[in-house]
Protein backbone atom coordinates (compact mmCIF):
# COMPACT_ATOMS: atom_id res chain seq x y z
CA UNK A 1 0.00 0.00 0.00
CA UNK A 2 1.33 3.45 -0.91
CA UNK A 3 0.47 6.59 1.04
CA UNK A 4 0.92 9.76 -0.99
CA UNK A 5 2.91 12.04 1.29
CA UNK A 6 2.57 14.93 -1.13
CA UNK A 7 -1.18 15.06 -0.52
CA UNK A 8 -0.85 14.60 3.22
CA UNK A 9 1.98 17.09 3.66
CA UNK A 10 1.39 19.40 0.67
CA UNK A 11 1.41 22.66 2.64
CA UNK A 12 4.32 21.56 4.81
CA UNK A 13 6.35 20.59 1.73
CA UNK A 14 5.77 23.93 0.04
CA UNK A 15 6.55 25.80 3.25
CA UNK A 16 9.74 23.82 3.69
CA UNK A 17 10.90 24.57 0.16
CA UNK A 18 10.20 28.27 0.58
CA UNK A 19 11.83 28.55 3.99
CA UNK A 20 14.93 26.55 3.11
CA UNK A 21 15.62 27.85 -0.41
CA UNK A 22 17.75 30.96 -0.93
CA UNK A 23 16.12 31.75 -4.27
CA UNK A 24 12.49 30.66 -3.86
CA UNK A 25 10.06 33.54 -4.37
CA UNK A 26 12.71 35.82 -5.88
CA UNK A 27 12.15 34.88 -9.52
CA UNK A 28 9.17 35.14 -11.88
CA UNK A 29 6.15 32.87 -11.54
CA UNK A 30 4.44 34.31 -14.61
CA UNK A 31 4.51 31.12 -16.66
CA UNK A 32 3.10 27.70 -15.89
CA UNK A 33 4.41 24.30 -17.01
CA UNK A 34 1.20 22.51 -16.04
CA UNK A 35 0.61 19.74 -18.56
CA UNK A 36 3.75 20.60 -20.54
CA UNK A 37 7.48 19.90 -20.54
CA UNK A 38 8.25 22.81 -22.87
CA UNK A 39 6.84 26.33 -22.84
CA UNK A 40 7.31 28.62 -25.84
CA UNK A 41 7.54 32.33 -25.11
CA UNK A 42 6.92 34.74 -27.97
CA UNK A 43 8.22 38.29 -27.68
CA UNK A 44 6.85 40.90 -30.12
CA UNK A 45 9.51 42.91 -31.96
CA UNK A 46 8.86 46.65 -32.14
CA UNK A 47 9.81 48.85 -35.12
CA UNK A 48 11.95 52.02 -35.18
CA UNK A 49 10.34 55.45 -34.98
CA UNK A 50 10.67 57.54 -38.18
CA UNK A 51 9.96 61.11 -39.21
CA UNK A 52 6.39 61.73 -40.31
CA UNK A 53 6.15 62.74 -43.99
CA UNK A 54 3.43 65.29 -44.75
CA UNK A 55 3.30 64.32 -48.43
CA UNK A 56 3.06 61.09 -50.36
CA UNK A 57 1.26 57.82 -49.68
CA UNK A 58 3.15 56.21 -46.78
CA UNK A 59 3.23 59.28 -44.56
CA UNK A 60 3.78 57.21 -41.43
CA UNK A 61 6.61 55.29 -43.04
CA UNK A 62 6.88 51.93 -44.82
CA UNK A 63 4.53 49.41 -43.21
CA UNK A 64 6.40 46.61 -41.44
CA UNK A 65 4.69 43.36 -40.54
CA UNK A 66 4.81 42.58 -36.84
CA UNK A 67 7.31 39.85 -35.97
CA UNK A 68 8.24 38.07 -32.80
CA UNK A 69 11.11 36.03 -31.40
CA UNK A 70 10.46 32.63 -29.85
CA UNK A 71 12.27 31.13 -26.87
CA UNK A 72 11.68 27.49 -25.93
CA UNK A 73 11.99 26.62 -22.24
CA UNK A 74 12.29 22.88 -21.67
CA UNK A 75 12.54 21.34 -18.20
CA UNK A 76 15.65 19.17 -17.81
CA UNK A 77 16.18 18.48 -14.10
CA UNK A 78 14.39 15.30 -13.05
CA UNK A 79 15.71 14.17 -9.65
CA UNK A 80 14.60 11.48 -7.22
CA UNK A 81 15.41 9.75 -3.94
CA UNK A 82 14.59 6.43 -2.29
CA UNK A 83 15.08 5.28 1.32
CA UNK A 84 13.76 2.64 3.69
CA UNK A 85 12.69 2.89 7.34
CA UNK A 86 12.95 -0.59 8.82
CA UNK A 87 10.34 -1.58 11.42
CA UNK A 88 13.00 -2.85 13.74
CA UNK A 89 14.74 0.51 13.74
CA UNK A 90 11.45 2.30 14.08
CA UNK A 91 9.63 0.15 16.62
CA UNK A 92 8.86 3.02 18.95
CA UNK A 93 7.56 5.37 16.25
CA UNK A 94 4.09 5.48 14.74
CA UNK A 95 3.89 4.77 11.04
CA UNK A 96 3.82 7.92 8.94
CA UNK A 97 5.19 10.37 11.54
CA UNK A 98 8.91 9.44 11.20
CA UNK A 99 8.43 9.29 7.43
CA UNK A 100 7.21 12.87 7.49
CA UNK A 101 10.24 13.89 9.53
CA UNK A 102 12.56 12.14 7.09
CA UNK A 103 10.84 13.86 4.19
CA UNK A 104 11.45 17.22 5.86
CA UNK A 105 15.12 16.37 6.35
CA UNK A 106 15.48 15.16 2.77
CA UNK A 107 14.05 18.44 1.45
CA UNK A 108 16.17 20.62 3.73
CA UNK A 109 19.47 18.77 3.40
CA UNK A 110 19.35 17.38 -0.13
CA UNK A 111 16.56 18.55 -2.43
CA UNK A 112 16.65 22.31 -1.82
CA UNK A 113 20.46 22.70 -1.77
CA UNK A 114 20.72 20.75 -5.03
CA UNK A 115 18.03 22.87 -6.67
CA UNK A 116 19.51 26.16 -5.41
CA UNK A 117 22.96 25.15 -6.66
CA UNK A 118 21.56 24.45 -10.11
CA UNK A 119 19.55 27.69 -10.21
CA UNK A 120 22.49 29.93 -9.24
CA UNK A 121 24.80 28.13 -11.69
CA UNK A 122 22.25 28.59 -14.48
CA UNK A 123 21.73 32.26 -13.69
CA UNK A 124 25.49 32.81 -13.83
CA UNK A 125 25.87 30.98 -17.14
CA UNK A 126 22.77 32.42 -18.85
CA UNK A 127 23.04 36.00 -17.56
CA UNK A 128 22.49 38.82 -19.99
CA UNK A 129 25.74 40.41 -18.82
CA UNK A 130 28.75 38.51 -17.49
CA UNK A 131 31.69 40.72 -16.51
CA UNK A 132 35.14 39.49 -15.59
CA UNK A 133 37.30 41.49 -13.21
CA UNK A 134 40.97 40.66 -12.68
CA UNK A 135 41.21 42.83 -9.56
CA UNK A 136 40.37 40.97 -6.39
CA UNK A 137 37.25 42.30 -4.68
CA UNK A 138 37.97 44.39 -1.56
CA UNK A 139 36.26 46.61 1.00
CA UNK A 140 37.26 49.68 -1.00
CA UNK A 141 36.08 48.39 -4.39
CA UNK A 142 32.96 46.33 -3.73
CA UNK A 143 30.51 49.26 -3.71
CA UNK A 144 31.87 50.68 -6.95
CA UNK A 145 31.75 47.25 -8.60
CA UNK A 146 28.15 46.67 -7.54
CA UNK A 147 27.32 50.15 -8.85
CA UNK A 148 28.62 49.08 -12.27
CA UNK A 149 26.03 46.33 -12.18
CA UNK A 150 23.17 48.61 -11.18
CA UNK A 151 24.26 51.06 -13.88
CA UNK A 152 23.97 48.29 -16.47
CA UNK A 153 20.42 47.52 -15.32
CA UNK A 154 19.53 51.22 -15.22
CA UNK A 155 20.84 51.83 -18.76
CA UNK A 156 18.83 48.84 -19.97
CA UNK A 157 15.73 50.38 -18.33
CA UNK A 158 15.29 47.43 -15.99
CA UNK A 159 12.84 48.50 -13.23
CA UNK A 160 14.50 49.58 -9.99
CA UNK A 161 12.13 47.54 -7.83
CA UNK A 162 12.29 43.76 -7.32
CA UNK A 163 16.06 43.57 -7.72
CA UNK A 164 18.00 41.12 -5.57
CA UNK A 165 21.74 41.31 -4.90
CA UNK A 166 23.01 37.78 -4.38
CA UNK A 167 26.44 37.62 -2.75
CA UNK A 168 28.95 34.96 -1.90
CA UNK A 169 29.65 34.78 1.83
CA UNK A 170 33.13 36.19 1.14
CA UNK A 171 31.73 39.22 -0.72
CA UNK A 172 29.19 39.80 2.04
CA UNK A 173 32.01 40.14 4.57
CA UNK A 174 33.25 43.10 2.53
CA UNK A 175 29.88 44.72 1.85
CA UNK A 176 28.61 44.74 5.42
CA UNK A 177 31.24 47.34 6.34
CA UNK A 178 29.79 49.79 3.81
CA UNK A 179 27.95 52.83 5.17
CA UNK A 180 25.23 52.26 2.56
CA UNK A 181 24.51 48.72 3.72
CA UNK A 182 21.48 48.30 5.98
CA UNK A 183 21.77 45.17 8.07
CA UNK A 184 18.97 43.14 9.58
CA UNK A 185 19.14 45.21 12.74
CA UNK A 186 18.40 48.36 10.73
CA UNK A 187 15.37 46.68 9.20
CA UNK A 188 13.75 46.31 12.59
CA UNK A 189 14.21 42.55 12.83
CA UNK A 190 11.15 41.97 10.66
CA UNK A 191 10.49 38.50 9.25
CA UNK A 192 13.01 37.92 6.47
CA UNK A 193 13.30 35.16 3.92
CA UNK A 194 16.11 32.68 4.37
CA UNK A 195 19.46 34.12 3.35
CA UNK A 196 18.37 37.76 3.42
CA UNK A 197 20.88 39.80 5.38
CA UNK A 198 19.82 43.36 4.62
CA UNK A 199 19.37 46.02 1.94
CA UNK A 200 21.83 47.81 -0.32
CA UNK A 201 20.94 50.53 -2.84
CA UNK A 202 17.26 49.53 -2.49
CA UNK A 203 18.10 45.93 -3.38
CA UNK A 204 17.40 42.96 -1.14
CA UNK A 205 20.75 41.43 -0.18
CA UNK A 206 20.93 37.64 0.03
CA UNK A 207 24.05 35.86 1.26
CA UNK A 208 24.54 32.48 -0.41
CA UNK A 209 26.54 29.74 1.25
CA UNK A 210 29.61 28.46 -0.59
CA UNK A 211 28.14 25.02 -1.31
CA UNK A 212 25.30 26.55 -3.37
CA UNK A 213 27.27 29.38 -5.02
CA UNK A 214 28.74 29.16 -8.56
CA UNK A 215 32.53 28.99 -8.75
CA UNK A 216 34.45 32.28 -8.87
CA UNK A 217 31.36 34.51 -8.98
CA UNK A 218 31.63 37.58 -6.75
CA UNK A 219 28.01 38.68 -6.92
CA UNK A 220 24.97 38.77 -9.18
CA UNK A 221 22.10 41.22 -9.50
CA UNK A 222 18.84 39.62 -10.61
CA UNK A 223 15.54 41.31 -11.37
CA UNK A 224 12.60 39.11 -10.44
CA UNK A 225 10.99 39.22 -13.89
CA UNK A 226 14.22 38.41 -15.77
CA UNK A 227 14.29 34.71 -14.86
CA UNK A 228 12.17 31.86 -13.56
CA UNK A 229 12.82 28.63 -11.67
CA UNK A 230 9.68 26.50 -12.05
CA UNK A 231 9.20 23.39 -9.91
CA UNK A 232 6.67 21.33 -11.82
CA UNK A 233 6.68 18.21 -9.69
CA UNK A 234 7.22 17.50 -6.00
CA UNK A 235 6.02 13.94 -5.66
CA UNK A 236 6.60 11.85 -2.55
CA UNK A 237 5.18 8.46 -1.59
CA UNK A 238 5.37 6.16 1.40
CA UNK A 239 5.02 2.43 0.77
CA UNK A 240 4.11 0.51 3.92
CA UNK A 241 5.47 -3.05 4.07
CA UNK A 242 6.23 -3.36 0.32
CA UNK A 243 7.41 -6.82 -0.90
CA UNK A 244 10.83 -7.63 0.54
CA UNK A 245 10.82 -4.88 3.18
CA UNK A 246 9.54 -4.97 6.74
CA UNK A 247 8.81 -1.32 7.27
CA UNK A 248 8.44 1.75 5.08
CA UNK A 249 9.82 2.64 1.67
CA UNK A 250 10.00 6.39 1.06
CA UNK A 251 10.32 7.67 -2.51
CA UNK A 252 10.36 11.16 -3.94
CA UNK A 253 10.81 13.02 -7.21
CA UNK A 254 11.54 16.64 -8.18
CA UNK A 255 11.09 18.04 -11.69
CA UNK A 256 12.34 21.60 -12.18
CA UNK A 257 14.62 23.97 -14.08
CA UNK A 258 15.82 27.56 -14.34
CA UNK A 259 15.60 29.93 -17.32
CA UNK A 260 16.64 33.49 -18.11
CA UNK A 261 14.18 35.25 -20.40
CA UNK A 262 15.93 36.46 -23.53
CA UNK A 263 13.81 39.59 -23.81
CA UNK A 264 14.66 40.55 -20.22
CA UNK A 265 18.17 39.13 -19.92
CA UNK A 266 19.68 42.52 -19.07
CA UNK A 267 18.03 42.04 -15.70
CA UNK A 268 20.67 39.45 -14.78
CA UNK A 269 24.18 40.83 -14.16
CA UNK A 270 27.07 38.66 -12.97
CA UNK A 271 30.61 39.59 -11.94
CA UNK A 272 33.25 36.85 -12.17
CA UNK A 273 36.56 36.93 -10.32
CA UNK A 274 39.24 36.41 -13.00
CA UNK A 275 42.20 37.39 -10.79
CA UNK A 276 45.13 34.97 -11.07
CA UNK A 277 43.09 32.84 -13.46
CA UNK A 278 40.48 32.03 -10.79
CA UNK A 279 37.56 32.19 -13.21
CA UNK A 280 37.63 32.33 -17.00
CA UNK A 281 35.28 33.83 -19.58
CA UNK A 282 35.24 32.66 -23.20
CA UNK A 283 36.54 35.21 -25.70
CA UNK A 284 33.90 37.05 -27.72
CA UNK A 285 33.61 35.61 -31.26
CA UNK A 286 34.72 37.66 -34.27
CA UNK A 287 32.43 37.73 -37.32
CA UNK A 288 33.90 38.47 -40.76
CA UNK A 289 31.57 40.89 -42.55
CA UNK A 290 32.76 39.82 -46.01
CA UNK A 291 32.45 36.03 -45.58
CA UNK A 292 30.24 35.32 -42.57
CA UNK A 293 33.02 33.23 -41.01
CA UNK A 294 33.01 33.21 -37.19
CA UNK A 295 36.12 32.60 -35.10
CA UNK A 296 36.79 32.44 -31.37
CA UNK A 297 40.21 32.82 -29.75
CA UNK A 298 39.29 30.40 -26.96
CA UNK A 299 40.43 26.94 -28.02
CA UNK A 300 37.70 24.30 -27.94
CA UNK A 301 34.84 26.77 -27.58
CA UNK A 302 31.52 26.07 -29.27
CA UNK A 303 30.11 28.91 -31.38
CA UNK A 304 26.36 29.55 -31.57
CA UNK A 305 24.92 32.12 -33.98
CA UNK A 306 21.74 33.54 -35.50
CA UNK A 307 21.19 35.26 -38.84
CA UNK A 308 17.93 37.03 -38.07
CA UNK A 309 19.24 39.51 -35.52
CA UNK A 310 17.96 37.58 -32.47
CA UNK A 311 20.11 36.83 -29.41
CA UNK A 312 21.72 33.40 -30.00
CA UNK A 313 21.81 32.65 -26.28
CA UNK A 314 18.04 32.39 -26.10
CA UNK A 315 16.70 32.29 -29.67
CA UNK A 316 14.77 29.39 -31.12
CA UNK A 317 16.57 29.96 -34.46
CA UNK A 318 20.12 29.64 -33.10
CA UNK A 319 22.57 27.39 -34.95
CA UNK A 320 25.90 25.84 -33.93
CA UNK A 321 28.88 26.34 -36.24
CA UNK A 322 31.45 28.80 -37.57
CA UNK A 323 29.95 29.68 -40.98
CA UNK A 324 26.96 32.00 -41.10
CA UNK A 325 26.93 32.17 -44.90
CA UNK A 326 26.70 35.37 -46.91
CA UNK A 327 24.06 37.93 -47.84
CA UNK A 328 24.39 41.68 -47.98
CA UNK A 329 22.64 43.26 -45.02
CA UNK A 330 22.24 39.98 -43.13
CA UNK A 331 22.64 40.54 -39.38
CA UNK A 332 24.74 37.86 -37.69
CA UNK A 333 25.00 37.58 -33.92
CA UNK A 334 27.18 35.03 -32.15
CA UNK A 335 28.46 33.92 -28.77
CA UNK A 336 30.64 31.02 -27.61
CA UNK A 337 30.68 28.68 -24.63
CA UNK A 338 32.99 26.05 -23.17
CA UNK A 339 32.64 23.67 -20.24
CA UNK A 340 34.38 25.01 -17.15
CA UNK A 341 34.25 28.62 -18.35
CA UNK A 342 31.61 31.34 -18.38
CA UNK A 343 30.13 32.11 -21.82
CA UNK A 344 31.28 35.01 -23.97
CA UNK A 345 29.51 38.23 -24.73
CA UNK A 346 27.44 38.44 -27.91
CA UNK A 347 29.09 39.91 -31.02
CA UNK A 348 27.17 41.36 -33.97
CA UNK A 349 28.03 42.10 -37.58
CA UNK A 350 26.11 43.14 -40.68
CA UNK A 351 27.41 41.23 -43.70
CA UNK A 352 28.69 43.11 -46.70
CA UNK A 353 28.79 40.29 -49.24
Amino acid sequence: MAVNLHDKYAKQIQTKFTSESLVAGRLSTEYSWAGAKTVKISTPVTVPMVDYNRTGINRYGTPTEMEDTVQELTLTQDKSFCMTIDKGNNADQSGIKPAGKMLSLQIAERAVPLMDTYVFKTLAEKAGKVVGNSTKLSKTTICERISEGTLHLDDAEVPADNRTLFLSAEAYKLLKHSDEFLGVESLGQKALAKGQVGLYDNMTVVKVVKSRWPANVNFMIVHKNAATAPVKLNDTKLHQDPPGISGNLLEGRQYYDCFVFGAKCDGVYVEVDTSSGAGQIVDTPVIAAATGAITCATSGATIVFTTDGTDPRYSNTAQTGSAAGTGVGKVVRAYAYKTGMYPSAVSQETLTA
